[in-house]
């Protein structure tokens, strides 16, 4: 299974809906406890609380633009922009995965996205994908995408210096670059919505064009079960949707045909993140 649409990360998307660093008040998903991929590889994301104005499935819209005000990137050139939802009108929707956790439930969710023959884009928690390098090769062979989402999976990243940032983007590239021979083609921070301008600033400087984010949420790794995963991204998702999803949590290996079929009768079809915003 081979899909067409591999990206750059300096690449230029038109008709994207793109956030300017300056979401520093961006939301943080809700509920559930776990370590966000740390050292057991369970893959669950940290305990943290949800904004008043968010319910399970939909992002709330960050506060505003500004320009980013962290150190100057040198190498990699200006602050990286945020990909939030694409504005082409095509019905098109990504489907993205925080990728780490267990690996009979890696595996699970591998072989139900083969069996739905759709292109995901995956974010690698890079502590993870250093013990289990396969994968990303495996990810990227499969014609898939693959993004850094890290490489401890801070749970607040957003109150970290420049440089402790700059160590979990720079350390996490490094891992992808001799895995699979590129860094990945975006960063997503973690356990934030919409990054500060201080990741916009150390991803930029990193070479990354673009943060990742997304506008829908179902909350899967709380795990809320199967039928609250599907009822919660089929409720939210529309054109030009990227959905966030997670390896590592058995109710979303279930939910992930039955969301592929909500969508086609949406008449929405997934494709990269790439083809998303091209």
């Amino acid at each position: 299974m081979c899909f067409s649409g591999s990206s750059t990360r300096r690449g230029l998307f038109a008709g994207a809906a793109v956030v300017l660093a300056g979401c520093a008040a961006g939301g943080r998903t809700s509920g559930g406890t776990g370590n966000g991929g740390g050292d057991s590889g369970r893959g669950a994301e940290p305990s943290v609380s949800t904004p008043p104005t968010a319910t399970a499935g939909v992002v709330p819209p960050p506060a505003g633009a500004a320009a980013a005000t962290s150190s100057t990137p040198s190498a990699g050139g200006g602050p990286a922009t945020e990909l939030v939802r694409a504005s082409s009108g095509r019905p098109e929707v990504a489907l993205t995965f925080h990728t780490n956790g267990d690996i009979a439930l890696v595996d699970g969710l591998l072989a139900a996205v083969a069996q739905a023959q759709v292109p995901i884009t995956c974010m690698f928690v890079c502590n993870w994908l250093e013990r289990y390098p396969d994968y990303a090769r495996r990810v990227r062979d499969a014609g898939h995408e693959i993004g850094n989402h890290t490489y401890t999976h801070l749970a607040d990243l957003d109150r970290q210096s420049a440089s402790v940032v700059r160590s979990e983007v720079e350390r996490s590239q490094e891992i992808m670059e001799r895995v699979t021979g590129g860094p990945g083609d975006y960063f997503r921070p973690s356990a934030m919505h919409h990054a500060t301008p201080t990741v916009l600033a150390e991803a930029g400087r990193a070479g990354y064009a673009h943060c990742l984010s997304y506008d829908v949420d179902p909350l899967d790794y709380t795990d809320p079960g199967a039928d609250a995963v599907v009822t919660r991204t089929l409720a939210a998702v529309r054109p030009g949707s990227v959905v966030s999803l997670h390896f590592g949590h058995a109710g979303t290996i279930p939910a992930l045909p039955r969301i592929i079929t909500g969508l086609g009768q949406k008449g929405l079809r997934p494709v990269t993140v790439h083809d998303l915003f091209a």
